[in-house]
């Protein structure tokens, strides 16, 4: 092995080392054993800068986009929901309809899309987020393996195998080994995920219980679905973080009895922090008392605010109405904190006080335009999302469907369908340019840029080829099964260095030549080669849905490792096992 080899392998391991252990972030371990092989020679400026113009990267940063259109518009909600969660969710449901959703929908996208929905149902629901969200990736990533359009790894696979002059793999051709992965994998992940994965917080989640509450009026909805059902079966007495106070009917002010039944154009009086205030807005068959005002506020770049009202203001003493904001501000009020009372009535006829705290909807110029009139002592930005605006859905809807039919079906690249789809999402007015820049983060795309330069180095380097070559020579005295074994062994370990697209590129040549030199079926080992790339499982850097799922549920690098390890022990034996029985 060359000098240049053991000096990436030396840094490679040292990087991962201080990751592992939580002693430096991901960027940085990944980042600063990147700059100490360019320093020192041990790679070129093409390969260090490789992962900026990386396909996976920019796709990663197109998704982003698309996920924040759909989750800002409120777009195909409903479905996901239904999907994922039925009319009780929890770990199973969700494992097992994310895993059969991913084996017909490419597995990135998907948690893109559904990552911000189980963390609202987790709220709701009083469950950590990190208890799900975790098992959403890999669930993903067991169901990408059971058709060859699950994920761009089978693809690749195919791809190569092709250009060894050999018919590449049929949509359906792996799925009498992948369906058995898969099942074993949720089963199993099921089991593991309550006994091994710690609760964690994501950052900014420990500040909501500390929150001021807030009073809001919601109005059931006309011949919707919550008309003639109790209170207690529409579970609006057992919201995390809201109370339900009263109902109001015509004139009439009821207390919420769990046997009170729902009709329509009742007021319902809740109680809550500002994050259960806007998951509200989204709870079917209920709309917000102000509608009218919420719908002529939306739009691209609003935001919540709080603004306390001022002694010297006009609004003190006097509704909304009458004083005018909606035209004063183009804004809309959503909520209103009172420490001393309790409110009735819909926001636009209470009398306000000095010191009641609004919560305000409205655009960014918001900050600077309340100044011009001195009606708050203090306004501050909430760093929570806005109500869905959806009026413009159908913009983000028709996007997503856009990207996966263009995926599916061949037509362009999941990168091209990604940047078709974002492009798409901001023309249609889901998201302004700025929300778009914002929606992206950055601290995921450049892991995956620089995981995909730390591949390059391993590979350019020789470090690649020789783990590979080593690994499939311990295999041969073990025969045909064993060899087998060797090689989605070596694949996994690879995709934990390597990208998932660049291990299996790497590997199925070897497996190939390996194949044919004992005998061996080479379609077989290819199979192989691409299970071992796609069920990435013990770092959250391995696949491109760990790392979407990593800061949001706020775990650490080790956890993944304690809950992947039996997935990929049970992953590498039924594929395995099934891969001699079908070959």
């Amino acid at each position: 092995m060359s000098s240049d080899a053991w000096f990436v392998l030396v840094v490679l391991i040292a990087s991962l080392v201080m990751m592992a252990t939580d002693r430096v972030s991901t960027v940085v371990g990944m980042g600063g054993g990147l700059v100490v092989l360019l320093v020192v020679g041990a790679i070129d400026e093409d390969v260090a800068l490789s992962g900026l113009s990386s396909p996976a990267a920019v796709t990663i940063g197109a998704l982003y986009v698309i996920a924040a259109g759909i989750s800002t518009t409120g777009a195909m909600s409903w479905s996901v929901d239904a999907l994922l969660f039925g009319k009780r969710g929890g770990l199973p449901r969700l494992s097992l309809a994310t895993a059969a959703i991913s084996s017909l929908v490419p597995n990135t996208p998907l948690v893109a899309l559904a990552a911000p929905r189980v963390v609202r149902w987790a709220r709701r629901n009083r469950v950590p987020s990190s208890r799900l969200l975790m098992p959403l990736s890999f669930a993903s990533i067991l169901g990408g393996v059971v058709t060859l359009i699950g994920t761009s790894t089978n693809l690749v696979v195919s791809d190569v195998l092709q250009a060894s002059g050999r018919h590449p793999l049929g949509i359906f051709e792996i799925t009498p080994i992948g369906l058995p992965v898969a099942i074993a994998g949720v089963l199993v992940m099921i089991l593991v995920v309550p006994r091994l994965l710690p609760d964690r917080t994501a950052a900014g989640e420990s500040m909501r219980s500390t929150a001021r509450t807030f009073q809001i009026q919601m109005v059931v909805e006309t011949n919707g679905p919550l008309v003639g059902v109790t209170i207690e079966q529409a579970r609006l007495r057992d919201l995390d973080g809201l109370f339900l106070a009263a109902v109001q009917r015509g004139d009439n002010v009821m207390a919420a009895r769990p046997d009170g039944v729902l009709e329509a154009a009742d007021h319902l009086h809740f109680v809550g922090d500002v994050a259960r205030i806007v998951d509200l807005q989204e709870m079917t068959g209920l709309v917000s008392a102000e509608r009218a005002h919420v719908v002529d506020a939306e739009g691209p770049g609003v935001r919540l605010y709080e603004a306390v009202v001022a002694g010297r203001s006009d609004l003190a003493g006097h509704t909304l109405k009458a004083a005018g904001f909606r035209a004063r501000y183009a804004a809309a009020v959503l909520a209103v904190h009172r420490s001393d009372g309790d409110l009735r009535g819909k926001l636009g006829a209470i009398p306000l006080h000095t010191g009641d705290v609004l919560l305000v909807l409205a655009g960014p110029d918001f900050g600077q335009r309340w100044k011009q009139f001195g009606d708050f002592s203090l306004v501050a930005s909430v760093d929570e999302p806005p109500p869905p605006r959806r009026e413009r859905a159908w913009a983000a809807a028709g996007a997503f469907v856009i990207m996966i039919g263009l995926a599916a079906f061949g037509v362009v690249s999941l990168l091209v369908a990604s940047l078709v789809a974002a492009v798409l999402v901001v023309a249609g007015g889901a998201l302004s340019l700025t929300e778009a820049r914002r929606a992206v983060d950055l601290n995921v795309v450049l892991t995956i840029a620089l995981s995909i330069s730390l591949g390059g180095a391993v590979a350019s380097s020789g470090l690649a080829g020789e783990i590979a070559l080593q690994l499939v020579r311990v295999g041969d005295p073990l025969g045909s099964a064993g060899l087998l074994v060797v090689v989605i062994v070596a694949t996994q370990l690879l995709t934990e260095l390597l990208s998932n697209s660049g291990a299996a590129a790497l590997m199925v040549p070897i497996s190939i030549a390996s194949a044919v030199e004992i005998g061996g079926d080479p379609r077989a080992f290819a199979i192989g080669v691409l299970v071992g790339a796609s069920c990435s499982f013990l770092t959250p850097i391995g696949y491109q849905t760990n790392l979407m799922v990593y800061g949001l549920g706020g775990y650490r690098f080790s956890d993944f490792t304690r809950v992947g390890l039996p997935l990929t022990i049970t992953s590498t034996a039924v594929a395995a096992l099934m891969i001699q029985l079908v070959y």
